[in-house]
C-alpha cells in the first residue's frame, strides 16, 4: 500500500509534465509549478485536517455532518494514528494498531488518499494554464480541497451520502438490508471523487476566469511533445497504484484491476487515434498520450466491477467521446487550455455511468437490470451539481485577490512574471 501511494504522487509530477509540454515555452515553468504547489499545500492540510474531515468518523467511532463529512477536529493533526491501543481478545489483552481503510493501518490509509486529494486539486489546473496568479492557485487549491473535495471523498468512501450506506441516495432508493444498501453505488478508486470532480470545477473557473488572450485565433501549439509523452508514461504507471492500490489488499481482485486498468486504457488510446485517422487523416502523438488519460479516467470507477473485456468496450468508447469533446470549447467559446473538461468531465461522467450498462453482475448489459444505471446517473449528477456551485462560490469569493496576471504579463510569459524564471 506504502509502494502503491508512492506511485499515485508520483502522478502529480507526471502530470506537471503532461501539462507542461501542452502548454506554450513561456508557460510551462508556471505550468508546473501548479501541480508542484497542490502537492504542498493539499499534503499539509490533509494531514492536518483533511483525513478528519474525510475517513475521521470511521475511526472515532462519531456521527459525520448529515452524511457530507465528519468532523475535521476529531482527528486533528492526525497525531493519535500513531498511538495503540489496547483491546481484548479472547479474554486475553493485546495492543493493536488502530485501523483505517481495509485491514491496513489507519497511518497507511492516509498516506495513500492524501495523494488522490493532490491530484484531484492539481488535474483542475490545465483548465486555466497560462493567465492565472501563481498565488491565487495556492489560496484556491486550500479552499477547494477542503469544501469540495474532503466532503465529496466522506460522501463516496467515507459511509455518507454517495455511498453504500443507509443512510445514503442509493438506500432511499431502493432500500438496504443489514445496513447496506440493496444496490450501492460504484466508484472504485475515484470517477465522482476525483475525475467528474476536478473535470467540473476545471469548466467552472474557465467560465468565470474567463479566456486566453486571442483564444479561438491564435493557434496555441505544446511547446514539447515528448514532455506530453513522458507525462502520459508516468501517469499510466502511476495509476497502477491508483486503481489496484484502491483494493487495499493484494489479492485477485487487485489482479483484475490492473488487468481491466491496462485494457481500457489501451482501447482507449486506439479509440482516439481511429478518430483521429477518421477525421484528420493523421494519428498524432497528443493524441495517443490523451487517449490513454481518457482510457485511464474513464476505467478509474469501474475497475472493480467490469471484466476484461467490459472494461475494453468502456475504454474505446471514453477514448472515441474524449475525442470528439475536446472540441466542444471552440464551439462553446469556453477556454479550457488543455482540456480537463473534454477528456476529465467526460470520460469521468462515462465511466461512473457506463458502469451502469457493463457492471459484470449487476449493470444493464451484463446483469440484466436497470436499478445500478439509475444509481450510478444520480451519484454523478449529484456530484456535477455539488462541485459546480460550490467551486463557483469559491472562485468569486477569491476575485477580490485578483485571479489573472496583468494582459501584458500574459502576452510575455507567464513564467518570467510570476516566478522570475
Amino acid at each position: 500500500m506504502l509502494a502503491s501511494a508512492a506511485l499515485v504522487l508520483f502522478m502529480t509530477p507526471g502530470l506537471a509534465f503532461f501539462y507542461g509540454g501542452l502548454s506554450r515555452g513561456k508557460s510551462v515553468l508556471n505550468m508546473m509549478m501548479m501541480s508542484f504547489g497542490s502537492i504542498a499545500t493539499v499534503s499539509v492540510i490533509y494531514v492536518l485536517w483533511g483525513f478528519s474531515m474525510s475517513f475521521g468518523n470511521g475511526i472515532t467511532g462519531d456521527d459525520d455532518i448529515l452524511g457530507i463529512f465528519a468532523n475535521p477536529f476529531s482527528l486533528f493533526g492526525s497525531d493519535q494514528l500513531g498511538n495503540t491501543m489496547d483491546v481484548t481478545e479472547n479474554g486475553e489483552t493485546v495492543t493493536q494498531v488502530v485501523t483505517g481503510g481495509g485491514s491496513i493501518p489507519s497511518t497507511v490509509f492516509l498516506a495513500f488518499q492524501l495523494t488522490f486529494a493532490v491530484i484531484t486539486v492539481a488535474l483542475i489546473s490545465g483548465s486555466v494554464a497560462e493567465r492565472v496568479k501563481f498565488s491565487t492557485w495556492l489560496v484556491f487549491s486550500v479552499l477547494w480541497a477542503t469544501i469540495v473535495y474532503f466532503p465529496l471523498s466522506h460522501m463516496v468512501w467515507g459511509g455518507g451520502l454517495m455511498s453504500g450506506a443507509e443512510t445514503g441516495f442509493a438506500s432511499w432508493m431502493f432500500g438496504s438490508t443489514d445496513g447496506e444498501a440493496n444496490v450501492a453505488p460504484i466508484d472504485f478508486a475515484g470517477g465522482t471523487v476525483v475525475h467528474i470532480n476536478a473535470g467540473m470545477a476545471g469548466l467552472v473557473l474557465a467560465l468565470i476566469i474567463g479566456i486566453r488572450s486571442g483564444f479561438g485565433k491564435t493557434a496555441y501549439r505544446p511547446h514539447n511533445i515528448p514532455f506530453v509523452m513522458l507525462g502520459a508514461a508516468i501517469l499510466w504507471f502511476g495509476w497502477f497504484g491508483f486503481n489496484a492500490g484502491s483494493e487495499l489488499a493484494a489479492d485477485m481482485t487487485a489482479g483484475m484491476v490492473w488487468i481491466n486498468t491496462t485494457s481500457a486504457t489501451a482501447a482507449a488510446m486506439i479509440g482516439w487515434l481511429g478518430v483521429e485517422l477518421f477525421r484528420d487523416k493523421h494519428m498524432t502523438s497528443v493524441g495517443a498520450a490523451s487517449g490513454i488519460v481518457a482510457g485511464l479516467v474513464a476505467i478509474t470507477p469501474a475497475c472493480g466491477a467490469l471484466t476484461p473485456v467490459g472494461s475494453m468496450i468502456l475504454g474505446v468508447i471514453a477514448g472515441v467521446l474524449s475525442a470528439l469533446a475536446i472540441g466542444l470549447k471552440f464551439k462553446l467559446g469556453y477556454d479550457d487550455s488543455l482540456d480537463v473538461v473534454g477528456v476529465h468531465l467526460v470520460s469521468g461522467l462515462w465511466g461512473t455511468i457506463g458502469i451502469g450498462f457493463l457492471a459484470k453482475d449487476t449493470g444493464l448489459f451484463w446483469g440484466g437490470d436497470y436499478k445500478q444505471l439509475v444509481v450510478q446517473l444520480v451519484i454523478a449528477l449529484f456530484a456535477l451539481v455539488f462541485t459546480g456551485v460550490l467551486t463557483a462560490i469559491i472562485a468569486f469569493a477569491l476575485k477580490p485577490l485578483g485571479w489573472r496576471v496583468s494582459a501584458e504579463d500574459e502576452h510575455n510569459g507567464i513564467d518570467e512574471a510570476e516566478h522570475a524564471e
